[in-house]
Formats: structure tokens, C-alpha cells, sequence
């Protein structure tokens, strides 16, 4: 997945030595980086993208766990979630292929919406099939599943106090050395330097942030984002600039997190208050950012709490 990570936990007699949590932590991260990376033409995924459509092939748990939960996440949303975005991606720009910078046409755009969507998939055992060529991406998911399997192993070994953070998803459990509670920033959404917007403390909890203000190009003075919806194929146009979303799973926040950021700020936060998600957006208004977040959001941390 190309990912960087990092494990900070409490040591005691139960806790198995460091090498050991560092060679375990590793082996799990190398194994998901070849079942689920779209960067590496050997992985599992790309196997699977390369077959013509109407084809079944074996493929690891880690991959059917991710359709399913996909699967799940697409039919909540109304399909604001989407796994099968790849050829869209590469169209773009932002997908394995590179960096295009240039804004394709309608044809090609309804080429590449023709051979996506989950309906396309369907999970046979221990197979996947596909009855169009699409292509899967997990990397609105991945890292959040990759920090839930690392934590599952972790407390095998004995870690009850931890917080394990890979690619920007983490989750936090239990307390420091001191006593102290895991404090973790939600940063502002700008791209020129690092600010914290809003300080919460962690317990047992995942958190996933999604913006567009990091990865994007911009040409004739517009701004396109990476994250693209699914129902156009275009990037998102509206005035969402990031979302974060708090969840017991950190898959699950992973992937709730691009789902609000596609609906935007009007029907993302009607929908994540609808389904009690712990969610705070920031939103572009004018020069500067407003923010909102959700009951169950402020139920967890507060109202205006760290701001």
C-alpha cells in the first residue's frame, strides 16, 4: 500500500518485546501490500483487474472482506461509496497509471463510468467475480483495515494501551505511560502548512479524515480533487473541505469519510446524522472555514470542545 505507520504502545510483564511487535506489525502490512496495492502489478487486486469481464479467480480473505464491506458501504450511501473507481482514477490522473493534469472529455468519462460499480461484483466463496472489466481501488479503505488487523494482533501480544496510526487513519485505546489520555489534532484543510482545528482524546476509538485539499490539480484557475464521484465521474464540486468521521472500526470510519466527503456538505451531514455518525466537517465559506459537527459527534467529545 506504500504506506507509513506508526505504533506507539504501553510496555508491561504481558507485553511481548518490541522486535517482536515491530516484526508482527510488518509482516501484516508487507501481506496486505501484496494482496490490496494497485502500485504493484503482482498483487492480488490487480490480478483480479486484469481479468476480462464474465471472469472468477480465488482471492485472499483480506480482499473479499474489503468487497463486502464496500459492498456495504455503496448500499448505505446510495453509492456515494465506491471500491470500483480505478478506471475513473487513471482517467483523472489519480489512480497507479500517474498524474495526467488534464481534464478528459465526456466520452471518455462515460467509457470509464460503463465498467464500474458494485453491481458488477459478486463474492462466490472464496472466489470474486466480475460481470463487466472493472477495476477494484481500496485505498479509500485500506488503511483503515490495515490499522484494525494490526491492533488485532497487537492485543494477542499483550498490548492493551496503544495508538496505531497508518497513512492518517489511526486508533487509539487505553492511555500513555503517564496516564494521560491519547490526544490526536483534526487538522484544518490547508495545503501550505500543518494547523490543528479541533483537539479530541481517544478511547477505544478509529479516526479517518477525508478533504481535497492535499491531493489535486488545477487547470484554467479550477480546482479538481482526487475524490471523485461515482453518479458524474467527475471530481466533487461543493464546498466540503474535509470530513472526519470517528468510529469503533477504523475500517469503517476509513470508509464513511470519503462516503460524506462525495455527498458534500448539505446531504453528507443530513445522512450522518440520520445514521448517528460522529462527524465533523469543515466547510469553505467565503476566505475562511465554518464547522459543524454531528450529535453523535458531540455526544463523544462535546460541543465545540478543543476548538
Amino acid at each position: 500500500m506504500g504506506s507509513t505507520y506508526t505504533v506507539k504502545y504501553v510496555a508491561s510483564r504481558d507485553v511481548a518485546a518490541k522486535e517482536q511487535l515491530q516484526k508482527e506489525t510488518e509482516a501484516i502490512l508487507g501481506e496486505l501490500d501484496r494482496q490490496l496495492s494497485t502500485y504493484r502489478s503482482d498483487s492480488d487486486v490487480e490480478r483480479f483487474n486484469a481479468l476480462a469481464a464474465g471472469s472468477c479467480e480465488a482471492v485472499p480473505a483480506a480482499v473479499r472482506e474489503l468487497v463486502a464491506a464496500g459492498n456495504r458501504l455503496s448500499a448505505d450511501s446510495g453509492g456515494a461509496f465506491d471500491l470500483t473507481l480505478e478506471p475513473l482514477l487513471n482517467l483523472w490522473g489519480f489512480g497507479p497509471q500517474g498524474r495526467a493534469e488534464r481534464v478528459p472529455d465526456v466520452q471518455e468519462i462515460e467509457a470509464a463510468r460503463a465498467i464500474t460499480g458494485h453491481r458488477h461484483l459478486r463474492i462466490d466463496g472464496e472466489r470474486l467475480c466480475k460481470d463487466a472489466a472493472v477495476q477494484l481501488d481500496f485505498n479509500s479503505i485500506a488503511a483503515g483495515y490495515a490499522v484494525d488487523r494490526v491492533i488485532a494482533r497487537l492485543q494477542e501480544l499483550g498490548v492493551r494501551s496503544y495508538l496505531v496510526e497508518i497513512t492518517g487513519e489511526l486508533k487509539a485505546q487505553g492511555h500513555k505511560p503517564d496516564g494521560a489520555p491519547w490526544r490526536i489534532a483534526i487538522e484544518a484543510p490547508r495545503d501550505d502548512e500543518r494547523v490543528a482545528q479541533k483537539i479530541i482524546e481517544l478511547d477505544g476509538l478509529g479516526v479517518s479524515t477525508s478533504g481535497d485539499y492535499r491531493n489535486y490539480f488545477e487547470r484554467d484557475g479550477k480546482r479538481y480533487s482526487h475524490t471523485l464521484d461515482p453518479q458524474s465521474g467527475r471530481p466533487i464540486e461543493h464546498s466540503l473541505a474535509s470530513v472526519t468521521v470517528i468510529d469503533a472500526s477504523t475500517l469503517r470510519a476509513d470508509g464513511l469519510s470519503t462516503a460524506l466527503m462525495v455527498l458534500g456538505p448539505e446531504r453528507g451531514f443530513a445522512f450522518a446524522e440520520q445514521e448517528a455518525i460522529a462527524a465533523f466537517f469543515v466547510i469553505r465559506e467565503g476566505q475562511g472555514f465554518v464547522t459543524k459537527s454531528t450529535k453523535a459527534f458531540d455526544e463523544l467529545f462535546g460541543a465545540g470542545v478543543g476548538q
